[in-house]
């Protein structure tokens, strides 16, 4: 399918002006006070220690003072408030396809923005891999409004290279090389429709074991679900394969719908094995819904950290009134 036409392209300055009036604005406010939370920093310093409370999380209880004093004890700890975040960005031809009056592509850089633009605000740094068949631009973790230009430079400069893509994404290869340059642990955001050769899944994996990860995967509405429109030309993006095929049968959408299904849980599953977050965004959501889902996201995760104590934890705090004489 023909990827979606869009003349006019944005300047940098542009796009940024654009998207603090439309969606940073409406932000502000939304997020506040889940800072902390959301998006923590790389380094923890010992602070203090403090009795257990319920609902602290057991992984802090600091036994060797627990058995001296025979009451569970926590170490308080003193975040690193500044964190280091990576975009590592799939820019290859499938991403330019887009039914309605965006594109993956531009779907991409307005999240990508956004969120840089949030991170930066508070002081963190941000950096990002370019993929389009190949490492295309590597921008080193910079802060302040200047470096979130030069972000969105990186991202329109790929597109008039895809002449040159070689005709298959391989993700695997963005991944590893992603993975030398990350010397500190780091929040990444993986952006990509994961339209790719396979063997990206152990990378990924072995990427979530030292950094906190989080997949947004691209789609728009037409991969899911064909409609009628009869006798249609569809062509591969990447590799230029074309095909005529007609979507007045039924038959055919049913099967199209159902294979489409099939490879959502199959990709859901395997970002799920290998420990990521998931966050996907489609060309037509809105983007303030979609980064107030992000923070959901991220609160549950902060909570899923947090365990229970154990039973013989919770006895041992009782009450005077609860302990008999």
């Amino acid at each position: 399918m023909p990827p979606a036409a869009h003349p006019v392209r944005e300047s940098a300055e542009q796009a940024l002006r654009r998207l603090e009036w439309t969606v940073l604005r409406r932000l502000d406010g939304l997020l506040q006070g889940d800072y902390r939370s959301l998006l923590r920093g790389a380094g923890l310093d010992l602070a203090d220690l403090r009795e257990y409370q319920p609902g602290d999380d057991v992984r802090h209880i600091d036994w060797n003072v627990t058995a001296r004093l025979q009451v569970p004890h926590v170490r308080v700890y003193t975040e690193d408030r500044e964190m280091s975040a990576w975009f590592l960005l799939d820019l290859s031809p499938s991403v330019d396809f887009g039914s309605g009056e965006r594109a993956k592509r531009e779907v991409l850089a307005d999240f990508v923005a956004v969120l840089a633009r949030l991170l930066t605000r508070h002081g963190n740094r941000v950096g990002a891999v370019l993929y389009n068949g190949g490492i295309q631009a590597v921008l080193p973790p910079g802060s302040g409004r200047r470096h979130v230009l030069q972000l969105i430079q990186a991202l329109q400069a790929p597109a008039a290279q895809d002449n040159n893509y070689p005709g298959v994404t391989r993700l695997q290869d963005l991944l590893q090389h992603s993975a030398a340059l990350m010397r500190r642990r780091s929040t990444v955001f993986v952006l990509s429709d994961f339209i790719s050769e396979g063997g990206w899944e152990q990378p990924l994996a072995r990427l979530a074991l030292r950094h906190e990860v989080l997949a947004v995967h691209l789609y728009d509405p037409l991969e899911q679900a064909l409609p009628d429109l009869g006798l249609l030309p569809m062509c591969d993006a990447e590799t230029g394969e074309q095909l005529l095929v007609d979507t007045h049968d039924p038959g055919f959408r049913a099967r199209f719908a159902q294979l489409a299904a099939q490879r959502e849980e199959a990709l859901r599953q395997t970002l799920a094995r290998a420990g990521v977050d998931t966050l996907e965004l489609a060309t037509d959501d809105d983007l303030v819904s979609t980064l107030l889902r992000f923070a959901e996201l991220r609160r549950q995760r902060s909570r899923a950290r947090s365990a229970p104590p154990p039973a013989h934890l919770r006895l041992v705090r009782s009450t005077p009134a609860e302990v008999s004489p």
